[in-house]
């Protein structure tokens, strides 16, 4: 028996795919109970990729592949949300086909819609691949914790931001610079938006989120932050206090809702977390039975995301059929959402200040109006009628009024730049 496939891009990650398939043929084949081969392709071109398309249906149109009657299943590695993605996954349904995906963006958006026709029809949509490349955050959290209900899904789940972050803590450099070696070593597009400004993470955050309390989750309600204001400074004044500084997806829930957040986090130096560097990639699940579960590995790149591929064309292959979201669609709950401005925490505020009598003292008036009390203050040195830094660590304290403080501080004769606030992750 033979499980014929058939590939839409022909990138990175699809041609790890057609590699790793020809290269792990026999110990696939033992372990899938059949061979899995690729028989039809669709690209942009049929330009030379390193490897051989001899003997394989080309097709122009993606969506061809839905139709063609030598394909058992669609494998997806075009990207994006909307187009040719999602044309290809409902044609893919359509045609009475499964229908595998790296593709985070249109699981995200239209995950619960696409869950609904697949299982109504039979089939399987599988997206290992969509969230942390080679670590199986999906299979854990769908099948070895389906026993528990996770209260918390934490993670840094971007390696171009961890890159950049490491990067500047190890050399002192600033986040301008550090994006540009990021993009020159192929590690950030030539627009890197979609990771530096966090709606990379919040994809793969919104999937894992659906997944472990769920949910139908609208993408919409997420708050997300990039990395883009983080300085060398926030860096520095970060390690000196204890903690490194993280682009966090963190998903939550209590007896309030769900809160639904992606931004930078100062992460104690104590905690796993904190030890992922470069462009490696961790998950934390919190479940009442497991207690905490921890994975690290590669989020991204050839081998690892074409691995996480070719275990759920296994699972088809097994003839393994678990519902989308870990549970029928129509069984999925509408989640409450808690805004981020009720969001509880401790907070890192950095101000911009001319050295100056009085300055502190207006800051400390404004704070206390809002009911916002500090553990700790950080000044380094002197430097009368010039800019200087200053550092606040609060106690634990409402967002909402953190904000309102901090307009108000903004707006401060002496206060020279908009302050800088990162949520402190215990």
């Amino acid at each position: 028996m033979t499980l014929r496939i058939g590939i839409a891009g022909l990138g990175t990650v699809g041609g790890g795919v057609v590699k790793l398939l020809a290269v792990q043929a026999e110990l696939i084949a033992a372990r899938a109970g059949q061979s899995i081969t690729v028989t039809a392709v669709s690209a942009r071109s049929r330009k030379d990729r390193g490897f051989s398309l001899e003997g394989l249906t080309w097709h122009d149109n993606p969506v061809a592949l839905a139709t063609d009657p030598n394909v058992d299943v669609v494998v997806e590695m075009i990207g994006g949300s909307e187009g040719p993605a999602k044309d290809l996954a409902e044609a893919a349904i359509a045609a009475a086909k499964s229908f595998v995906t790296a593709n985070k963006a249109l699981i995200a958006i239209h995950g619960a819609a696409l869950a609904a026709a697949a299982e109504s029809a039979g089939l399987v949509i599988a997206y290992e691949a969509a969230v942390a490349g080679g670590i199986p955050a999906i299979k854990v959290l769908r099948e070895g914790l389906a026993a528990n209900q996770v209260s918390r899904v934490a993670g840094i789940l971007n390696g171009t931001c961890n890159y950049i972050l490491t990067t500047m803590r190890a050399e002192g450099r600033d986040f301008g610079e550090v994006l540009a070696d990021a993009q020159g070593l192929g590690y950030a597009e030539a627009d890197p938006s979609f990771d530096v400004d966090g709606i990379d993470a919040a994809h793969k955050l919104a999937i894992l989120a659906g997944l472990a309390f769920g949910a139908k989750i609208d993408f919409a309600d997420l708050h997300i932050e990039g990395i883009r204001r983080i300085s060398d400074l926030d860096i520095s004044f970060a390690q000196e206090l204890g903690y490194s500084i993280k682009l966090l997806g963190i998903a939550e829930r209590t007896g309030a809702g769900i809160s639904l957040r992606v931004h930078p986090a100062m992460v104690p130096l104590s905690k796993p977390l904190a030890t992922v560097d470069g462009v490696f990639n961790a998950v934390q699940f919190e479940g009442d039975f497991s207690g905490p579960v921890f994975l690290r590995g590669r989020g991204a790149g050839e081998g690892p995301t074409a691995s996480a591929v070719v275990a759920d064309l296994i699972d088809i292959a097994r003839g393994v059929r678990i519902p989308v979201w870990g549970q029928a669609a129509a069984t999925l709950s509408a989640a409450t959402i808690i805004p981020i401005s009720a969001h509880e925490g401790a907070y890192f505020l950095r101000l911009m200040v001319t050295d100056q009598p009085g300055v502190m003292a207006d800051v400390a008036a404004i704070l206390r109006d809002h009911g916002i009390s500090l553990e700790s203050m950080l000044q380094h040195g002197r430097k009368p009628g010039e800019a200087v830094p200053i550092v606040l660590v609060t106690h634990e304290t409402n967002e909402a009024e953190v904000s309102a403080a901090l307009l108000r501080i903004a707006a401060l004769p002496s206060v020279l730049e908009a302050p800088a606030l990162i949520r402190i992750e215990a």
